[in-house]
Order: structure tokens, then C-alpha cells, then sequence
């Protein structure tokens, strides 16, 4: 790395103003000029960012929550957390990586020193983030590698794994022939061809119809009196987990060679796509953030093509207005805004900071928000679609199709690229002479993530992955949220921030900065509070199925959010306490530090994590 200039001369601390454009010098140490990187283009940091779009948040949880909050009505409430919550936190996090060129450990030390412990915490949320979701990588290259062979073993129930209870759709298929439409119609049930007739009698009552049996005075349907479960699912459960009798506090088991192999594999691709930093990522997001459109595309022109269908969709889209009023609804479109965003985890701030000075990120905000908005919708459509068609053929309520779970969809991989590039910046910025060795820094976290995530891996390793999903990326993004939020309004200061926006020659009009005003200094802090007090007063057991966690085992899930947040406590105290012995003030350690600015001085970019000596 070359030191063309070294800026030694001192100056007063600045007002961040328009005159921060032009400064050539810092306060306390100098800084030197580097080549950190830039994307290759604007459209490859859109992409990176629409990555997030197909991360787990929107594939699998936003349809679940689509038909446990209202179906189409859940749309209303999201929308709303979209325009006060996510794309607030969204173009907040642009900024400030944009502006400075730093990651978040040094962006929130240099913005407001008495706050530097929040840009570890965002750190520390990432690596557990980045640890579970490469153990859901790991399932998909194990379906990848399953589907080359000819028959798809999840498709049936002659597998040594699966249960009496076990439904197959091709062969239910195959049982009912051309017999379909009367009483002797024969189901697949306890893996042979029986007769709704004969099972109908075998539970003491009589058959009804080809769907249902009677007990004298009603019909009741044929999945009302026995209990099937997908093939799909126990393929899951018991060949991909190997999960067995295993239980959270014993028969845990040993890893998984087949996932063992898979997370190995995902992690060395990880690594390959990453190992030179910004440059390397910025080629592969044109395959993660397009493909899975045109998978997601194949799978609805498919789905349409099915029976019931057409009724998934319209259960998705069929508005529960009444559950408008419920305050879980509410939170659960707050917490989705989270998970589709990506914000509060740190990666926006680290993508952000490999842009020009000079790209226009308020149009990127306003562009990503509105794709991963249509995003959440389409995937729902897919998705639906094909629960539609599965309800249909079991003959079952659509939301009995399959249990809820971390097994309904597996499109995460272009996600945790993001979490793996958001740990390495942050390393090298925090450790500058790191960024020479940026392919070992790479290694090594890819290697340390993959060793922690192993026992994730045994058979009991779903319950780990459960209680760290749950506990980790959950209440403690709101904390982080809110703090990014009000440091950057309040603390900074509402004017500072787009006085920075206008040297980086950004044009927003006066309506739209209304706006920005409105939602960064009133409505976002308070939603977010407001979520918070829900989330605190509504704590529920943790749950993996049916099988509920032991009281103690969600202090421990605490206690791993805890971890996220205690450097934020740790180097409060610590400034504190320094203000307490006459070291500092409160006011100097509110404002920005003399290393904060911008990332160029002149056109040339700036490296401010480095120290010279004077």
C-alpha cells in the first residue's frame, strides 16, 4: 500500500460544515491518503444491497407472517414500518459509511466517542448472524447435492427415516388412480394404498365421501381424523438434521459428515468470493442478486401450472382487517423490516463505504427499498402458490401444509456474503496494517466462524441454531437501531448529517427533507420504542415445533444477545468514567472526533484509521 502524502499540519476541531470538504488536516493524528477500494460501478453496490432482498428475512419469514397476521392486511402495517423504520435506518447507514469510508467500529467511535462501543456490538450481532446462516447454507448444498440424483428421495416415504405418518404426494397420486371420486377411493396412508372406506371404519366411523368420513351427525374431513406429514418435511427433520429422539438437553449426537462437509464447502466459496475484498464481491453479486429472481420466476410459471394454486395466492392476499388492530401484528412488520433490510447489522454501513464520495445513495435507499418491497411480495406469491397446490393435493387447511420453520425456503447464501464482508472490513479498518494481508484476514474468518458453527451441525444442533436465531438478531437490533438512529439525529445532529448529504452533492428537496426530519428525529426512535416495550412485555418460551425449550435454556438465549450489546455498555462506563476523573467532558465526548470527515479531501480519498507519528 503507497503513502503518496502524509497531512501533518494541526487544526481547531471542526464544525462539520461545508468548509469539512476542503480541510487537509485532522486533529490528534494525521491521516494519509489510500487506496481502500471503490465498487466497480453503482450498479454492483445496488446489487450487494438487493442481496438482502433475497435473504432468509424475505423467502421464508415474510409469507409465514403474511398468513399468521392478517394475509394480505399484513401488507398495511409493513408498508408503514417500511417508510418509518427501514428506509429511514436504510439511507442512515448509506451515509454514514458513504461519508466516511470506514466500517462501523470506526465510523460510530469517530461520529460520537461516547458511543464507540456500538459499532462492536453491530460486529458481534454479525458474527453470530453469519455463523447460523451459513449452517442454512450448508442445508442448501445438501438439497443441491441430493437433487443431481435421479430420484428425489424427499419425495417419497420408502426411506429408513420416514414415519407411518408420512404422506407422499406421487404416490398419493398413484393410489387414487381412477378412483377418485367415491367412497372407495384409495389415499396413501401409513405408506400403502388404503381405502377412505376402510379408515374411515378403523376410526369408528363411516365413510362419507371420498374426503370425508361421518360420525353420525356431520361430516368431517378425512385429515381431521388422521395425522399425515409431509415427506418434504421428514426429510428435513430426520435426513438433513438427523435429528431422531435428539432434545435439547440430551442425545444431542455427533456432527453431521454430510453437513459438515456441506458448511466446509460453503465457507471455502465464501471465502473464494471474498478473499480480495470489495473487488471480488463486486463481481459475483451479479449472479447472487439475479439468479435467484429468475429460480423464483421458474418456480411460480411451475406453481401456476398446479391445482390450488390460484387459492394459495388468494389466502396470501385475502385481507384480515380485524387483525389490523393487534399490537403483534404491528411488531411482527417492525421485526420484518429488519430482517429484508439488513439494517442495524452493519453490512449497509460497510458496502456503503466502497462507494464514491459523490454517489447518489439517497436514490439507491429510495430504489433498494421499493425493490425488496415488490421483492417480499413476489416471493410471497411463489411460495403461496405452491402451498396452495400442496394444500389442495393433502386435502388439508393451507396453513397444515408444513410447520413453520427455518426448513420452509433456503435462499440465504447472497446474505451471508454481506456478514462475511461487514466482519473482515471492520477487522482491517480497526487493525489498518491487516488490509495487506486481506486474503488471510479473510481465511481466518471464514475458518473461526466455520469451527463455531460445528455444533450446529449434530443432531441436536437445531435447538443451538433456534435459541442463537432468536436471541441474536431479534430484541437487541432494535436497541442498536434506535441508538443509530437518535446518535446520528440527535447527537450529531439532524443538520450535520445532511450538510454532509450536500457536500457529497446529493440534491434533496425541501419536502423530502421534511420527511427525513419527521422520521429520523420523532417517528423512528419512537416506533422502534414503542416495538421494543411490546417485545419486553410480550416475551414468549422459544420453540423448535412443537417442543418448548426449558426455562433456563432462554436465560441462555438472553445472555447471547447480552453479548452483542455489552461492548456498548463496557466503553460507555469506561467514558464515564473518564469524565468523572477530569479527563474528558461529556460535551467534548459527545462530539465528533477530529479524525470523523469525509472520505475524500480534494478528490483524493482519505484513510482515516491510520496513525503517523508527528
Amino acid at each position: 500500500m503507497q503513502m503518496q502524502e502524509k497531512y501533518t499540519k494541526k487544526v481547531e476541531v471542526p464544525s462539520i460544515s461545508s468548509s469539512i470538504a476542503t480541510i487537509n488536516t485532522t486533529t490528534a493524528s494525521t491521516v494519509q491518503l489510500v487506496e481502500r477500494g471503490n465498487w466497480g460501478n453503482a450498479i454492483e453496490f445496488v446489487l450487494a444491497c438487493v442481496n438482502f432482498a433475497l435473504g432468509l428475512g424475505n423467502v421464508w419469514r415474510f409469507p409465514y407472517l403474511c398468513y399468521r397476521s392478517g394475509g394480505g392486511a399484513f401488507l398495511v402495517p409493513y408498508l408503514a414500518m417500511v417508510l418509518v423504520i427501514g428506509l429511514p435506518l436504510f439511507f442512515a447507514e448509506l451515509v454514514i459509511g458513504q461519508y466516511s469510508g470506514l466500517g462501523p467500529i470506526k465510523a460510530f467511535s469517530y461520529i460520537s466517542p461516547l458511543f464507540k462501543g456500538l459499532g462492536y456490538c453491530v460486529v458481534l450481532t454479525t458474527v453470530f448472524l453469519a455463523i447460523y446462516y451459513m449452517i442454512v447454507v450448508s442445508w442448501v448444498f445438501y438439497y443441491l447435492w441430493i437433487s443431481l440424483f435421479p430420484s428425489l428421495i424427499w419425495g417419497n416415504c420408502d426411506n429408513k427415516w420416514n414415519s407411518q405418518n408420512c404422506y407422499s404426494m406421487l404416490q398419493d397420486i398413484k393410489c387414487r388412480g381412477e378412483s377418485f371420486l367415491n367412497a372407495s377411493a384409495e389415499i396413501f396412508y401409513q405408506k400403502e394404498c388404503k381405502s377412505v372406506e376402510s379408515i374411515c371404519e378403523a376410526h369408528n366411523l363411516e365413510a362419507f365421501n371420498f374426503t370425508s368420513c361421518f360420525n353420525g351427525t356431520h361430516a368431517i374431513p378425512i385429515n381431521k381424523v388422521i395425522n399425515r406429514t409431509l415427506a418434504a418435511e421428514e426429510f428435513f427433520y430426520e435426513n438433513v438434521l438427523g435429528l431422531g429422539n435428539a432434545k435439547w438437553t440430551e442425545n444431542w449426537g455427533w456432527p453431521q459428515p454430510h453437513l459438515v462437509l456441506c458448511l466446509a464447502f460453503g465457507w471455502i466459496m465464501a471465502y473464494f468470493s471474498l478473499y480480495k475484498g470489495v473487488k471480488s464481491m463486486g463481481k459475483i453479486v451479479y449472479f447472487t442478486a439475479t439468479f435467484p429472481y429468475i429460480v423464483l420466476t421458474a418456480l411460480l410459471i411451475r406453481a401456476l401450472t398446479l391445482e390450488g394454486a390460484t387459492d394459495g395466492i388468494l389466502y396470501l392476499l385475502s385481507p384480515e382487517w380485524n387483525l389490523l388492530g393487534s399490537a403483534e401484528v404491528w411488531g411482527n412488520a417492525a421485526s420484518q423490516v429488519f430482517y429484508s433490510f439488513g439494517t442495524a447489522y452493519g453490512p449497509l454501513i460497510v458496502l456503503a463505504s466502497y462507494n464514491k464520495f459523490s454517489n447518489n445513495c439517497h436514490f439507491d435507499a429510495v430504489s433498494v427499498s421499493a425493490i425488496n418491497f415488490a421483492t417480499a411480495i413476489y416471493n410471497g406469491v411463489v411460495v403461496f402458490a405452491i402451498l396452495g397446490f400442496l394444500s389442495k393435493s393433502m386435502n388439508v387447511p393451507l396453513t397444515s401444509v408444513t410447520a413453520s420453520g427455518p426448513g420452509l425456503t433456503f435462499i440465504t447464501y447472497p446474505e451471508a456474503f454481506g456478514f462475511v464482508q461487514m466482519i473482515t472490513s471492520s477487522i482491517v479498518d480497526h487493525w489498518p496494517h491487516l488490509r495487506e494481508h486481506q486474503e488471510r484476514v479473510t481465511a481466518g474468518t471464514c475458518l473461526g466462524c466455520f469451527i463455531a458453527a460445528l455444533p450446529m451441525t449434530c443432531s441436536g444442533g437445531i435447538y443451538l441454531e433456534t435459541l442463537i436465531e432468536w436471541h441474536t438478531a431479534s430484541w437487541n437490533i432494535f436497541i442498536i437501531g434506535f441508538a443509530e438512529i437518535v446518535i446520528l439525529s440527535w447527537v450529531y445532529g439532524f443538520e450535520r448529517t445532511f450538510q454532509n448529504i450536500r457536500e457529497m452533492e446529493m440534491k434533496i428537496s425541501k419536502a423530502t427533507k421534511t420527511y427525513w426530519r419527521s422520521v429520523w428525529m420523532v417517528l423512528t426512535p419512537l416506533t422502534l420504542f414503542a416495538v421494543l416495550v411490546f417485545i419486553f412485555t410480550d416475551l414468549k418460551p422459544t420453540v423448535v415445533g412443537t417442543y418448548e425449550f426449558p426455562w433456563w435454556s432462554d436465560l441462555l438465549g438472553y445472555m447471547f444477545g447480552m453479548i452483542t450489546l455489552t461492548p456498548f455498555v463496557f466503553y460507555t462506563t469506561k467514558n464515564l468514567l473518564a469524565i468523572h476523573q477530569g479527563k474528558t467532558t461529556f460535551i467534548e465526548l459527545l462530539r465528533p472526533s477530529g479524525r470523523w470527515g469525509p472520505q475524500e479531501v480534494d478528490g483524493k480519498r482519505i484513510d482515516r484509521t491510520k496513525k503517523t507519528i508527528e
